[in-house]
């Protein structure tokens, strides 16, 4: 990959898996943009040294894909204390990871991200028409680890900005090179979930890197790729071009 981790990944002490995706090369070789679109873990657990960090990030809209009750659970985060507008749009519905074991198997894979999909297409429509939006970025797009739903929503974003498949899915990966830091700071803070090892958390916080090909193998088979399912849900081209303007320096 041309972008090395550490160049995109922001080590906040108590929120993880916080990256920018921009560096990348896009459609006509015009390169996304730095500092525009970011995606991230749960952020409630920011120290005060973090939140002085975030505030250069100058996010204006927090875009949060989770669940209303694990937003119950956890809280907004602290974004909203710096000026950033917060907004909702859950990727899975309350009942939605039942369903998801059901029909495509507990545990992470490309199939259960397919399975998102099957569910009322308003949240990701409304995250499109956000981020197509350039005075409402920069954004932060987020769920509770920043990995799985936050990761299908990067990997659509991607497609549009025209980046290279195989770029999509490194930067997915990426998602494994901050567990470690993550697992050493539950360790030394509130520690590991009861009945659950240190291996069975590495496991839970990581990804399983063919993830994300078999989910966009899923779309060109189910829809005939991803810019052709966002079209079917009413993410036309207008808003497809939109969000290339918002998100790819100039031609």
């Amino acid at each position: 990959m041309g972008i090395e981790f550490a160049e995109r990944h922001h080590a906040f002490e108590g929120c993880f898996n916080f990256r920018d995706i921009g560096g990348y090369e896009g459609l006509d070789g015009r390169t996304v943009m730095w500092g525009r679109y970011f995606r991230a873990g749960r952020q409630d657990r920011m120290t005060e040294t973090d939140l002085e960090r975030a505030r250069d990030l100058s996010v204006t809209t927090q875009i949060d894909l989770r669940r209303p009750d694990e937003i119950h659970e956890h809280g907004r985060g602290p974004f909203e204390q710096l000026g950033t507008r917060y907004v909702a749009h859950p990727v899975i519905p309350p009942g939605g990871s039942q369903i998801l074991d059901e029909t495509a198997g507990a545990g992470i894979s490309g199939d259960r991200y397919l399975g998102y999909l099957d569910f009322d297409s308003t949240p990701i429509r409304g995250i499109f028409e956000i981020i197509a939006d350039a005075a409402r970025l920069p954004v932060l797009v987020h769920c509770t680890s920043g990995k799985d739903r936050t990761g299908v929503i990067t990997a659509l974003t991607l497609s549009i900005l025209g980046v290279d498949r195989s770029v999509i899915e490194e930067d997915y990966g990426l998602t494994n090179r901050d567990v470690p830091r993550h697992l050493g700071f539950m360790e030394q803070g509130p520690g590991l979930p009861p009945g659950l090892t240190r291996e069975a958390i590495t496991h839970l916080a990581g990804v399983p890197e063919e993830a994300i090909g078999v989910f966009l193998d899923g779309l060109g088979r189910k829809h005939g790729g991803p810019l052709e399912y966002l079209r079917s849900i009413g993410v036309n081209d207008e808003t497809q071009g939109a969000v290339r303007e918002a998100l790819l320096e100039p031609a």
